[in-house]
């Protein structure tokens, strides 16, 4: 009895051994999905109408952080992916925008453009990219540099930059789609000479225009969509050729008026034609097969055209979204049978989310603005010919920061610091200006919280203009003065994103405390046991690891 009793004691003991190393095993793969310009309300808004494999499993089966928000201004595209990945702001990884003004050059820039390098996959420019820009590594380059350049990181998105950045440095791939004429997922001579073979086999199996071959229509009963406003309104912006914006949006008719191939990306059918090519990746990579743990950057980018063109509260954005949740719902099935329930970890979450359109906002008498930068430098420069006797001593006004011309100031025997308070001091008056900051309080002075703080976070000295400006809430430029929406700023609207967590080493749950964006990458660096990206000053969340 007693030997029976020691054996049974070491096979327990073996068998709790092995259960713990099995449990702390890493994931093969890591999946990082970001959905652009999502609102943290799009989870509740449609949640009776999600199915339970999309959405909801995340939130049922994993752990969703209820006040995650983005703790910089400016909330863009660019930005966001960035942040996500390197765990920081712009004050560190100098990706200040999706366009800035570069005042060395004297010219906007776009964030990854570089054309040291040719595009691998057509004979067009939409190649000629790089991450260069991006100053800190990322969470992917990380992973990487901890494997000794093992395990692969494979950037997807049908925008560029959503694409190219969070796959970091040393990516294996980054593919994104060309539109227009070409119709293709290209790539950069940065990762590599050719495309692979199954790119190439990809982009040959006439997917692209079986998407564009029908009319978008409700997924379900259009008189359903009780969660949004009247599909015929005058919020909205309408497809190039089309009278009204409403349902359905016959596309094979509006195709060739859209850019051809472009209108998919502005349709829900991208989103699946993005899910589409991920799953090929995974298969044609062997993503998650190998001895070293791989990553796999996704960003659905259609919810972006989408929420631009027709406004948070439409009928658009809502079908978008369901249809999304079934594309989400399809993926995860995919993941468990080719990876395997429990060999991966994904985390899904939002580049910036939306302000509601502020023409409609004033419908319903909340307070809300339209900004003129035409007007507004005609403001600024009769504030410079009043004080400094010059009506050209401002070289730019973008992304709500001024940039003065230190050549000119200087050849006037005046000092830029004076300058930029005097106007700092005056654009505060102008209408739909809440707060105004010049570069050197913001190297000086040290905001804790609030949204000066934000600003403070998204300024870099060595790329960010001399005056930074914040708008009144709810407010966007004179382009969106005839509909549609857009995003950009520090308030909860724009910053109030999803952030789950789900899969290997995840807990089951939910919490209300606040976390930022930038906590994503040291959350998920310290999952995977290997060093934080290089400029990250965001903290690991131990509430969602197990």
């Amino acid at each position: 009895m007693k030997k029976i009793a020691f054996l049974a004691v070491i096979i327990c003991l073996t068998s709790c051994i092995t259960n713990k190393k099995r449990k702390n095993e890493k994931p093969k793969l890591v999946v990082g999905v970001v959905i652009d310009q999502m609102r943290y309300d799009y989870l509740t808004r449609f949640a009776t109408k999600y199915g339970d494999n999309g959405f909801k499993r995340l939130l049922n089966d994993g752990f969703s952080l209820e006040n995650a928000h983005y703790n910089y201004i400016p909330t863009y595209t660019a930005v966001g992916h960035t942040s996500i990945y390197t765990g920081t702001t712009p004050t560190n990884h100098g990706i200040i925008s999706n366009h800035w003004y570069d005042k060395y050059l004297k010219k906007s820039i776009y964030c990854v453009d570089d054309s040291n390098y040719k595009t691998i996959g057509n004979d067009g420019d939409g190649g000629k990219k790089s991450p260069y820009r991006m100053l800190a590594t990322t969470v992917t380059d990380q992973l990487r540099l901890a494997q000794n350049m093992n395990g692969k990181t494979i950037g997807i998105a049908i925008k560029d930059r959503s694409a190219i950045l969070p796959a970091g440095h040393t990516a294996n791939a980054a593919y994104w789609f060309d539109g227009g004429s070409k119709g293709q997922w290209i790539s950069s001579s940065y990762y590599m000479d050719k495309l692979p073979k199954w790119v190439q086999e990809f982009n040959k199996n006439g997917k692209a225009d079986e998407y564009l071959s029908t009319p978008w229509e409700t997924l379900y009963d259009i008189k359903t969509y009780t969660e949004s406003i009247s599909d015929d309104n005058n919020f909205e912006q309408t497809f190039e050729g089309q009278e009204k914006p409403v349902f359905p949006h016959n596309i094979p008719a509006l195709r060739s008026k859209n850019n051809n191939y472009s209108i998919l990306k502005a349709i829900p059918a991208g989103n699946t034609f993005t899910a589409d090519f991920a799953k090929a990746a995974i298969i044609n990579e062997k993503l998650g097969k190998g001895k070293f743990t791989d990553f796999l950057a996704v960003s659905f980018s259609s919810t972006d055209y989408v929420g631009h063109q027709f406004g948070v509260a439409s009928k658009e954005v809502e079908d978008t979204y369901l249809r999304l949740d079934k594309d989400l719902a399809d993926f995860f099935s995919f993941l468990d049978k080719e990876v395997g329930k429990g060999n991966y970890t994904l985390f899904l979450t939002a580049d910036h989310a939306a302000v509601q359109v502020p023409k409609y906002l004033k419908s319903v008498k909340i307070p809300a603005n339209y900004f003129s930068y035409k007007k507004f430098k005609e403001y600024v420069n009769n504030i410079t010919l009043k004080h400094f006797k010059s009506d050209t001593l401002v070289e730019n006004i973008s992304n709500f920061q001024i940039f003065l011309d230190k050549e000119k100031i200087a050849s006037l025997k005046l000092d830029a610091n004076i300058v930029a308070q005097k106007i700092a001091n005056e654009v505060i008056n102008y209408k739909g200006i809440y707060k105004s900051v010049t570069a050197r309080t913001l190297q000086t002075t040290t905001f804790t919280n609030g949204i000066l703080n934000s600003l403070q976070n998204g300024y870099n000295q060595k790329f960010s203009g001399d005056v930074l400006l914040i708008p009144n809430p709810s407010t966007l430029s004179t382009y969106y003065k005839d509909g549609g929406t857009s995003h950009g700023s520090g308030y909860s609207y724009d910053t109030h994103i999803p952030m789950i967590f789900y899969g290997n080493g995840i807990k089951k749950g939910s919490s209300k405390k606040k976390y930022e964006i930038i906590d994503i990458a040291p959350t998920v660096s310290n999952l995977l046991q290997i060093e934080f990206p290089n400029g990250s000053t965001g903290k690991i969340i131990n509430e969602v690891l197990k």
